[in-house]
This record gives structure tokens, C-alpha cells and sequence, in this order.
């Protein structure tokens, strides 16, 4: 099928599934929609490796000929033959031609729960706690349910490579699915061309990549096209919200990959303890405020950086997310992440103790400004900062610990639509470009006014640790007017309630002092 068509089938999916939703939220009706399509996909994998080893069984040259029909029949029930190749054996009653046969009976509600209660209870280690048994519980009717079914079995599922259009018709949901919900959506979902600018400047190739608020699972599955092979790539990831673990281990199955996701909050619950990862790479919530900074031991190892016992602060979560990845970093390894523009130049006093340590250390390697209205549901404009353990000339890496690279991408991206823009093909090969070369030393990139910078540790000292782009290459900085009121003004607060403790401090002391003199 044409790339162009297949483009068009997808839209054309999309708006059918929308026109079946009724009165269900988008928040709730992918919870329901994404799960069905997760298991038209394990039916279909299962159906093409089954009718692969049949053919295979039948061809005297083959490996798997033997003549025997008993044994035959052995290995085509064998669960290894299959999962070898990520597959799972579907029972009947778990089969995508059974739930279709059975689409507009009175109970497919309850008839789909028990599909995916018998295929978590066959794989509990593959699938456990990925399939929801929420269907019968539900408000759909059975009209819309049969709609949904009808609408995964179109002939085009089963045509030429069927089960990779299924993958590609997930990302194209799940993308819609948070558009729709606006700004919660990007709890879940990452908008692709930041994924793909973040992978094309790690550049994760073998070894271990680790996200730490991996939402639905964008950030691997970008790194997997990233390479060739991905069997040299293993994946680790935590999401505190489980419906939305669900949907990011549905996404690396669908994908052909496998992956360590696991459930809880990582700053006060890490399920990774002991995990050095080669790649970090995450988009983690922005500003989160109140996050539970009063349950962080003053011994606890991620902060032998930048924080300090004692110090760290409720006000954001956005440095102690810094403090994880570090962590989590192995040495020669880099983190690429996310975060709101307003880390560039707190003056929160911890805050911006961290950043100096983080400078003064030697692990802020690029910082990257993004445009603004790259994310769903929101105008807030953030930034990529890049932190790295390979900046001494080390794992085949130029010596870099002396300088920062700055990159202003702010007049970047395309309208793609009335509320949201997206960096262009040229315009990631451009950033990353820019940044390799910076990494490695080959055609070293020269300084571009307006764009790019490799700014000296001293300049970083003389702009007070300030981190914005614009205030090295030379671009206008108006990022307090640009800043949008949700990211200004808890900044504003933490760092008044800062000076009002600082004050109540110096007032103690003061009549501390006098006292003494009485």
C-alpha cells in the first residue's frame, strides 16, 4: 500500500473510532480502544508465526520437518517455538476471529474481559498487568464495542505486514488520543519530533537506555529505529501511573521489543536502585511543585551532586529529576531530557546551588532552547539539556569539560497545526549535526550568531550560571515575557518564599546578636 494511502487509512481509522466514542472522554476511551488494538495484534502475530511453522513443517528441507504429525502437533503447541520471536499462542477464546464471530453478543463485554484474563494467566511474565479487565465494567454499549472490533478487523490488518501497520496505527492513536486531551496528554506522550531530536543527539546504539518517566514507551521505541539491530538496546523504564504503564508495555510488544517497565513514583520509590544506564532519556513532568522533597533522605546517594543534606526543596521537582538521571548514569554515558526553561535560571537557593555544581562539576555538556507550541494542550516553551560522563576524553570523545555548547533552536519548527508546531527533518539533522561534531572534535562547529555557541566555563561564571541559549549566541533572551503564567509564577512564589526564609534567618540572628549584648 502507498505510504500516502496508508496515511490516509490511518486518519480514516482514527475518525471512525471517534464517531463510535458517544459520551466517553478521550482520557477513558483509549483505555478501552488501545487494548483491543493491543490484542488484534497478538491474534494476528500468532496467526502469521503458526501458518509460517505449518509451511515450514511441510517442506522437507526445512528445519522443522519430521514427517511425524505427532510431533507435528508438538511444536506447533510448543509456547517457546513462539516466544522466541515475541510471540504468544492465542487460545480460541482468546482469538481476534473468536471476538469478531461473537462481536454483537450480549455479553462480548465480558467475553473480551476473559480474553485477556486467560492470556495474562498463560504469559503472567510477559503480559501480567498489561491486559485490563475493564470491559464489562464499562459504559460502552455493545453497539460501540462491535464498532471498535469491526473497525481492527479490515482486510488491510491482514495484507502484506499487517502486524507493522498495527504498530504504526497505535503511535498514530496514541498521538491523537493526547492531542485531544490537550495538556494531560503529554503526560503520556511525547510529540515525536522532540523524540526524535533527543535520540539523534544520543545517538543510543548498544546498551542500556533507561527512562524514568517513560509514559507510553516513545522514547524506545525511537531509539530501537535508531539502530540497525536493536537486540544490542535493552530498555528500563518507571511510570507512576499503571494505566499508563499498560499502554507503554503494549507499545514496545507491538513494536517487537522488550522492555524493564515498572510501576511507582521514581523519586521517592526507584525500582532501578542499582541500574547504570549507557543512555537516559526522559521528558519528566514540568514544575511539579509539593512532590514529596520532605521523604528524601539527607543520605540518600543521588545527591552527592548539587544538592546537599538537608536542602532539598519542595518548590520543583525539576532538579531532583536532574539528580536521578545523574545517578542512573554510567560513567562514558549521556542524559537527554526535557525540562521548562525556568531550570536555566532559577534563583531558588537550592536550585541554583545545584546548578553551579552541575556546571562547576563538569556535567552540563548542551543546552538546547526549543520554540514554543511544540506540546500538546500548552504554548509553555522548554528546553533539552544534555548532562555527561564522557566530557574528560574519555569513550572516544573529545576533552570538553572546560566549555558548554549552546544552541538557540527558537525560531525553529512548522505549523502542522492551528495550535501546535513540530521541528522538521532538516531542522533535527541540523541541531544533532551540530552537536556531534561538537562531541567528537571532527570539524569542530564554529560559533553561529544567533543559533549556536561553545561558550567557556568562565563566560558560564560571568552570566551567574544562567543557562539560556540566547545569552551566549548572541539571540534576544526575553524569557520572562515569553514564559507563560503556569511556568512564571510558581517560580515567582518558590523563589519569594526563599527570600522571605532567608529575611526570617537574618532576623534571628540579628537578635540572637543583640541579645548577647545584654
Amino acid at each position: 500500500m502507498p505510504a500516502q494511502a496508508e496515511i490516509n487509512f490511518e486518519k480514516e481509522l482514527w475518525e471512525t473510532a471517534v464517531s463510535l466514542r458517544g459520551t466517553v472522554s478521550p482520557a477513558e476511551y483509549k483505555h478501552y480502544v488501545l487494548p483491543l488494538l493491543f490484542l488484534r495484534y497478538l491474534s494476528l502475530r500468532y496467526e502469521q508465526r503458526r501458518g509460517e511453522i505449518e509451511q515450514a513443517l511441510r517442506e522437507p528441507d526445512s528445519e522443522y520437518y519430521t514427517g511425524d504429525p505427532e510431533i507435528d502437533a508438538e511444536i506447533l503447541a510448543d509456547s517457546s517455538e513462539y516466544l522466541k520471536d515475541n510471540v504468544f499462542i492465542t487460545p480460541v477464546e482468546a482469538s481476534w476471529e473468536y471476538l469478531q464471530a461473537q462481536a454483537w453478543s450480549d455479553d462480548i463485554k465480558l467475553k473480551i474481559d476473559n480474553a485477556m484474563r486467560i492470556l495474562e494467566e498463560r504469559y503472567p511474565e510477559q503480559l501480567g498487568g498489561v491486559l485490563p479487565r475493564i470491559y464489562a465494567a464499562s459504559n460502552l454499549t455493545v453497539e460501540q464495542v462491535a464498532g471498535i472490533i469491526n473497525l481492527f478487523s479490515k482486510d488491510v490488518f491482514t495484507q502484506g505486514n499487517g502486524a507493522d501497520r498495527l504498530g504504526r496505527t497505535y503511535e498514530y492513536f496514541i498521538s491523537n488520543f493526547a492531542d485531544s486531551e490537550g495538556k494531560r496528554g503529554g503526560q503520556f506522550f511525547t510529540p515525536h519530533s522532540i523524540v526524535e531530536l533527543l535520540v539523534m543527539m544520543l545517538e543510543p546504539e548498544r546498551g542500556k537506555v533507561f527512562d524514568p518517566a517513560c509514559g507510553s514507551g516513545g522514547m524506545f521505541v525511537q531509539s530501537a529505529r535508531f539502530t540497525d539491530n536493536a537486540q544490542t538496546l535493552s530498555f528500563y523504564g518507571q511510570e507512576s501511573e499503571e494505566a499508563t504503564l499498560r499502554l507503554g508495555k503494549m507499545n514496545l510488544i507491538l513494536h517487537g521489543l522488550q522492555g524493564d517497565m515498572r510501576l511507582g513514583d521514581s523519586l521517592l520509590n526507584d525500582q532501578h536502585p542499582g541500574l547504570k544506564a549507557d543512555v537516559v532519556i526522559s521528558n519528566p513532568p514540568f514544575n511539579y511543585r509539593k512532590w514529596g522533597a520532605d521523604k528524601i533522605d539527607g543520605k540518600d546517594p543521588r545527591l552527592k551532586i548539587g544538592y546537599r543534606q538537608g536542602q532539598v526543596t519542595d518548590s520543583s521537582a525539576n532538579y531532583m529529576w536532574m539528580m536521578h538521571y545523574l545517578y542512573h548514569l554510567a560513567d562514558g554515558g549521556t542524559a537527554g531530557y526535557v525540562m521548562a526553561n525556568g531550570a536555566m535560571t532559577t534563583n531558588v537557593r537550592e536550585e541554583r546551588a545545584t546548578r553551579e555544581a552541575l556546571v562547576e562539576e563538569g556535567f552540563v555538556d548542551c543546552i538546547v532552547q526549543l520554540p514554543d507550541k511544540l506540546f500538546f494542550g500548552t504554548g509553555i516553551p522548554a528546553t533539552l539539556w544534555f548532562l555527561s560522563k564522557n566530557r574528560a576524553g574519555t569513550h572516544g570523545y573529545r576533552y570538553r569539560r572546560e566549555e558548554i555548547l549552546f544552541i538557540d533552536a527558537r525560531g525553529m519548527g512548522a505549523m502542522i497545526s492551528r495550535r501546535q508546531r513540530a521541528l522538521t527533518d532538516a531542522e533535527i539533522a541540523r541541531i544533532a549535526d551540530v552537536y556531534h561534531r561538537y562531541r567528537r572534535g571532527y570539524d569542530l562547529p564554529e560559533d553561529e550568531p544567533g543559533f549556536c555557541k561553545i561558550a567557556t566555563l568562565e563566560e558560564v561564571r560571568e552570566r551567574e550560571y544562567k543557562l539560556t541559549p540566547g545569552l551566549y549566541v548572541g539571540a534576544e533572551v526575553n524569557d520572562e515575557d515569553e514564559a507563560p503564567f503556569e511556568e512564571v509564577m510558581p517560580r515567582l512564589i518558590a523563589e519569594l518564599r526563599a527570600l522571605f526564609e532567608e529575611s526570617n534567618r537574618l532576623q534571628r540572628e540579628i537578635l540572637e546578636d543583640l541579645e548577647g549584648l545584654v
